[in-house]
Formats: C-alpha cells, structure tokens, sequence
C-alpha cells in the first residue's frame, strides 16, 4: 500500500486544582504540536483538572459540564483556527446525578464529531471511579473525522482486549487511549517498573493484535491524596505511540511534561494484516463464552 502518512501530537503534562492553568497548558500543548505539524492531537484523561478519583467527594460533581459545553467550545474554537483534530477527556454531567468520563473528538473544522464514554469503570484503592462515573452507553464506535477513524477508548479501557478488538472490528484507523495511571509511591521500584511496563506491553499488544498504531496519552508529575489517608499518586507519564506491529515510533519521559510528536503510517495497517491475517482466521464460531462472566 502507499503511505499515508499522518504526524501526530501527545500532550502530556502535570495537573493541579486550577482549572484554567491546567486548560492553558494543554492549549499550549495543542499549539505547539500544531506547530511541528501535528494534524492529530491527543490530550491525558481528564486534563483540565486532578485526578480527583483518589477520594470519595461529592463536591467534585461541581466540576462536571455539559457535552457540548465549556470546554468543547474551546477546544473546538482552536482546533478550527489551527486546522487539526483534538480529542480531550472530559467529565461530562448528563443530567443531575448522572455523569460519565467521556472523551470528545473534535474534527479540523471545529466540529464535535463524536464523543465516546468510558465503558470500564475501576473502583480500586486510589481509583474510585465508580462512586463518579456512569459506564458508557454509547458502545465501541469508531469517531470519524477529517484524518481518519479514530477508535477512542480511555485508560482503564486499555486493558482489555475486547474494546480493542470492537474498534478494530468497527473500521477503526487508530486507537486511542487518554490516560491518568501511575504509582503509589510506597511500591518498591521493582514493582512499578513491573506495572509500567504491563500497562505498555497491553496496548501495544492490542496495536500487534489488530494491525493498528496506538497512541496513549498519560499525565505527569505528583498528586497528592486530598483525605490524607493515601500516599497520593506518582502518574508516571511515559506516553507513547505505537506502529501496528507494536514498534515504538516515540516515548516521552517519566516525569517532563512533553508534546510528544510521531509520524504514523496509517497504510501500513493493510500491509500488516496481510502478512498477519488474525481477522481472516479468526474462529467467531467458537467465542460463544466470551459472553460469560467465567466459565464454571
């Protein structure tokens, strides 16, 4: 196939309780990947404020907004004044007591091309996403926008195989994973070079498994637990894209907040999956179980 090349821009970067600092930094960031040529640009999960999730606080419900709203509009107005397409990671208040962890996509014209609601919900010591978040309704489709089909998933989606897979199976062009995960700090170091590396071997897999580049977007820097009771979060950044046999096309570092930029070759993707057909010999006869929790 002949290329089709397509140069992308992550924007990763700490956050605090300010909610325009935080907006400001990521317009900064969006700028600055436009600049180098960015034509795609991928925002962290949640990237206008704290990953407020360590704590059970009805207070945070006050920083949900409309979809359309505050933010939409304003990444909207930028992604029209600089041409490119921007996918950001909002908390989205639905309707009184309902509220979801949706990223939106917003297409080079300005556009809101589609939205996709988190679907897996963790509910974990540091993680309490449950107690904020609806699982999304909207299923695993694809969002189509001016440089490709976008498969947007978000974080805890990362892990599962089967998101993936939908987006794969739904014409998806690229996946992409805005992200907010890293240590406790209390871990010994051995342990969390064992997460960070599980947590890039997944979805790289998941870019091998489908013939698509992948792009995950993670935050940076240290987040305190507001209660006290917890040691806080280290999010360890290290957001990377992928090629379609899993290859590392760029990395950003641990702690630096970072625009991350890569080339992706979208034509690639035919010319992997014929030499690794997993569509073509895949046994759809035979998965009836996956629809099962466990098989007894």
């Amino acid at each position: 196939m002949s290329k089709r090349t397509l140069s992308v821009g992550l924007v990763q970067h700490a956050c605090g309780e300010d909610r325009e600092g935080n907006l400001e930094k990521s317009l900064r960031g969006i700028r600055e990947a436009a600049r180098q040529g960015a034509r795609l640009v991928l925002l962290q999960e949640l990237h206008t404020g704290v990953y407020f999730c360590q704590t059970e606080d009805t207070r945070r419900f006050d920083q949900a907004e409309p979809i359309p709203g505050p933010s939409t509009e304003t990444l909207s107005g930028l992604a029209r004044e600089l041409g490119v397409v921007i996918v950001g990671s909002l908390f989205e208040r639905r309707a009184p007591g309902l509220y979801h962890n949706t990223a939106v996509v917003l297409d080079s014209d300005g556009r809101l091309a589609g939205k996709y609601r988190k679907m897996h919900i963790p509910d974990d010591p540091g993680y309490y996403e449950k107690f904020y978040f609806t699982p999304g309704d909207l299923g695993f489709t694809p969002v189509d926008t001016a440089v490709g089909r976008l498969g947007v998933l978000v974080c805890w989606d990362q892990w599962y195989p089967e998101a993936a897979r939908l987006m794969a199976l739904a014409g998806a062009e690229l996946l992409l994973y805005p992200t907010a995960i890293g240590w406790d700090p209390r871990d010994e170091t051995a342990e969390q070079d064992r997460q960070r590396e599980a947590w890039i071997i997944s979805q790289r897999g998941h870019a091998v498994a489908n013939g698509l580049p992948v792009l995950a977007c993670n935050r940076t820097g240290f987040e305190p637990d507001p209660s006290g009771q917890g040691a806080g979060i280290q999010f360890w950044g290290s957001s990377f894209v992928a090629g379609p046999q899993g290859e590392c096309l760029a990395q950003a570092p641990v702690d630096q907040e970072t625009v991350l930029m890569a080339e992706v070759d979208l034509g690639r993707s035919e010319d992997v999956r014929r030499i690794w057909p997993f569509l073509r010999d895949r046994r759809i006869d035979a998965y009836g179980d996956l629809l099962k929790r466990y098989r007894d």
